[in-house]
């Protein structure tokens, strides 16, 4: 499989240095409607107010517990999930500002490997026929012969056996499958993929045949990932950058080996404490940092900072009533930026943490 030709078109912006994947202020608010009028009383808030800049040839992992927005925000990138409010801009391009007809158009440049490929994939088709249909979707020159041979050349590229066209779904195994549909989101030759938990459904082994595959086909394509996941390991092992979603925004964000070595957001912390490491003396000597309560509700999130009804290191007053913006710390490099009034004093140790989890 080979890239198409870059178009000379592009807008300038990007050649000057412009991410590929721009996203300022995105919001993704769900009304609550209540009464015989069917009024809306309030919103859930999945996403609120999330800046994020994804360069060419890179990927930006997104990770964050069930419930804090991240799917959403992946599928309001793609806008499959309609934005309430922000930007997104692919190439120097607004997806919002776009028509349906545009739009279609535009989704030639951007595509979604979603989890469960079983259920993204029409069991009543083949795996040729579905992935021949988006080619003839947006009338990619060459016609049926060529498109088949199209096909063919991606499942082989992606590791499928010869004659898998001819199969239909439910005749693959989980890590056929979604190599499956890692195909069908290449097959229009599209900049951006956007991987919702892309290996959670399958077992480890699995899991890093199929990573290795995601890293070569970028290699190799020039690909742009936004990978979405829980799994720690997993965004550490793919990511270029690293965003920690909690409650519809993004907490901290640095590259990989950085936000690693030397997390500076409250929750970051107590994420990293609760992953167990391959070394039986540290994994029996290391700090957990215990969270009291479950994830607040978005439609009724906390004042001030979102995470202070968990933070063992909440201070009174400003984390009730400011929430706090993305910022680099002094000393710190500008690539690693963290959403915490206090996080110099956290870090300092300036600030005791208070075990909150008995009062849970």
């Amino acid at each position: 499989m080979t890239r198409p030709t870059p178009d000379t078109a592009q807008p300038a912006r990007e050649a000057a240095g412009e991410p590929l994947l721009s996203v300022r202020d995105l919001q993704v608010h769900y009304p609550i409607r209540s009464g015989v009028l069917r009024r809306a009383v309030g919103a859930v808030k999945a996403v609120d107010g999330v800046d994020l800049d994804v360069p060419r040839g890179t990927t930006y992992g997104l990770v964050g517990e069930s419930g804090c927005g991240k799917s959403t925000l992946g599928r309001a990138v793609l806008r499959l999930s309609e934005p309430t409010g922000g930007s997104v801009r692919i190439a120097g391009r607004d997806l919002l500002g776009l028509g349906p007809e545009e739009l279609r158009r535009a989704r030639r440049q951007m595509q979604m490997v979603f989890q469960d490929p079983l259920a993204s994939l029409d069991p009543r088709q083949t795996v040729e026929s579905a992935l021949v249909e988006p080619l003839a979707v947006h009338g990619v020159p060459g016609g049926p012969a060529a498109w088949r041979t199209r096909v063919r050349g991606l499942l082989d590229r992606v590791g499928l056996p010869a004659g898998a066209g001819a199969k239909y779904p439910h005749e693959f195994s989980g890590g056929q499958r979604q190599r499956v549909g890692i195909a069908r989101a290449l097959v229009l030759d599209p900049d951006l993929l956007v991987a919702d938990e892309p290996v959670s459904a399958l077992d480890v082994s699995v899991q890093a045949q199929v990573l290795v595959l995601l890293e070569e086909l970028q290699r190799d394509l020039g690909l742009t990932y936004l990978v979405i996941a829980h799994d720690l390991a997993v965004v550490k092992h793919v990511s270029t950058t690293v965003g920690v979603m909690y409650l519809g925004g993004i907490v901290e964000e640095g590259t990989s080996s950085g936000l690693y070595a030397r997390p500076l957001h409250p929750y970051t912390r107590a994420l990293l404490s609760a992953a167990p490491v391959p070394d039986p003396v540290a994994e029996a000597t290391r700090e957990r940092i215990l969270l009291a309560g479950d994830l607040p509700s978005p439609a009724d999130p906390p004042s001030g900072c979102r995470f202070r009804t968990r933070c063992p290191w909440v201070q009174p007053t400003r984390c009730h009533e400011e929430r706090p913006r993305l910022r680099v710390l002094e000393g710190h490099p500008a690539t690693q930026k963290v959403a915490c009034h206090f996080a110099e004093d956290i870090e300092a140790g300036r600030i005791a943490p208070v075990d909150r989890s008995a009062a849970a």
